[in-house]
């Protein structure tokens, strides 16, 4: 039987956008400077830059992306899969945290050079296969190359490869209603391994210096995930009383 991935199970990445930053065009210093490849645990490693993360799951049958951030960022992230000793083109499934083009407007060149079976979340098709234009918020302003989707993902679905299973799971944002929704799935949430779409909502750097043979995983940090759920989900009923009060 596949064993189940500890990525969106035991480990989980977080996929919501809890720092409420938006979508940008133009990449910020962070999120283009080259960050070194590794190994987090297991077979999953870090593939992505200074700020914007992505992730590598290794399998006997071919890899998993996740994120492919935007087109600016492909050599970075292909020079860091073929640092580890891995082959960009070995990629079979891209996957993405959340259709915001810091994530996800590299996707149709990702495919493009490697094949990549496109599996999104539903909600996010329409804006990933538009090239953002039916993003609700940003679809006037950012614009990139749309990618056909493959398959589409449900809360709970599972992707498959090579014996790792990943189980997705929905926590959306954006209103009021979601984002509570979102709250309750985060905090039921199993988490050993702490990590995220950005490296500043983990501490990717701190944490990455911290990392010795023989010293314990810093990113094993169960911890470190109940207190930023936490702190995130406190900021969003202060900034939603804040609205409501101006509204009455």
């Amino acid at each position: 039987m596949p064993r189940k991935s500890t990525i969106f199970k035991r480990l989980f990445v977080l996929a919501l956008a809890l720092a409420a930053t938006a979508s940008a065009q133009q990449p910020s210093p962070a999120e283009l400077r080259p960050f070194p490849p590794f190994r987090i645990a297991g077979n999953l490693y870090y593939v992505g830059s200074a700020d914007l993360a992505n992730y590598l799951v290794v399998t006997p049958a071919g890899n998993i992306l996740i994120n492919s951030d935007f087109p600016a960022n492909l050599p970075l992230i292909k020079g860091s899969i073929e640092k580890l000793g891995f082959k960009f083109g070995d990629t079979k499934i891209l996957l993405i945290s959340h259709a915001h083009d810091d994530h996800d407007s590299g996707s149709a060149a990702v495919i493009r050079e490697t094949g990549a079976k496109y599996m999104v979340m539903d909600a996010d098709v329409p804006v990933v296969e538009s090239g953002g234009k039916a993003d609700f918020q940003y679809g006037a302003t950012v614009r990139y190359a749309p990618a056909k989707v493959d398959r589409v993902l449900h809360d709970g679905d599972e992707v498959a490869l090579g014996g790792t299973t990943l189980v997705a799971h929905l926590t959306p944002g954006h209103t009021a209603q979601d984002y509570e929704r979102a709250w309750s799935v985060l905090k039921s949430l199993p988490c050993d391994i702490f990590l995220g779409a950005h490296g500043s909502y983990f501490d990717l750097e701190e944490k990455y210096a911290r990392m010795k043979p023989g010293a314990p995983n810093p990113f094993i940090d169960p911890d470190g995930y109940k207190a930023y759920v936490a702190h995130k989900e406190r900021d969003f009923y202060a900034e939603l009383a804040k609205q409501q009060a101006a509204a009455r």
